[in-house]
């Protein structure tokens, strides 16, 4: 029997998207450099794997290095030599730093992001939410 409805299929839930475990190379952040043991490079993987990510990609210029995607890299450098105020600076940058670090599908939010200028110095420190936990960043 056909009534004035049509029969509606209620939509499936979309399975949550899975993402492989994260991995990165060990990194040394004081000198910048990865890490190796016996020649070859150590793998850290999970929260350590996504905060090595992040200090590579606030490290890195966004549109600079064609090796990299247009997705790749933070635009802070773009400030230096603006004449904002430096209220401004420390907002664009925490704005930049934030849009850095939202492509990545591991981070689910970036907090805090507190951007400091000391003469040629940027210090940059937030709190990131991952899906493995929250992160401590400073670069």
């Amino acid at each position: 029997m056909s009534g004035i409805f049509p029969i509606v299929q209620p939509e499936a839930a979309a399975e949550p998207r899975r993402l492989p475990l994260c991995k990165e190379a060990a990194w040394d952040f004081e000198k910048g450099t990865p890490v190796f043991s016996g020649g070859k490079p150590l793998v850290v993987s999970g929260a350590e794997a996504v905060k090595v990510w992040i200090w590579k990609t606030l490290m890195t210029a966004r549109f600079h290095f064609s090796v990299y995607s247009w997705d790749y890299g933070s635009e802070v450098e773009s400030l230096i030599g603006k004449s904002f105020t430096p209220a401004v600076k420390r907002s664009e940058a925490a704005r930049y730093v934030r849009e850095a670090l939202q492509i990545n599908p591991y981070i689910r939010a970036v907090r805090q992001a507190d951007v400091t200028f000391q003469g040629d110095d940027l210090t940059i420190s937030c709190e990131v939410e991952t899906i493995y936990g929250e992160v401590q960043v400073y670069v």
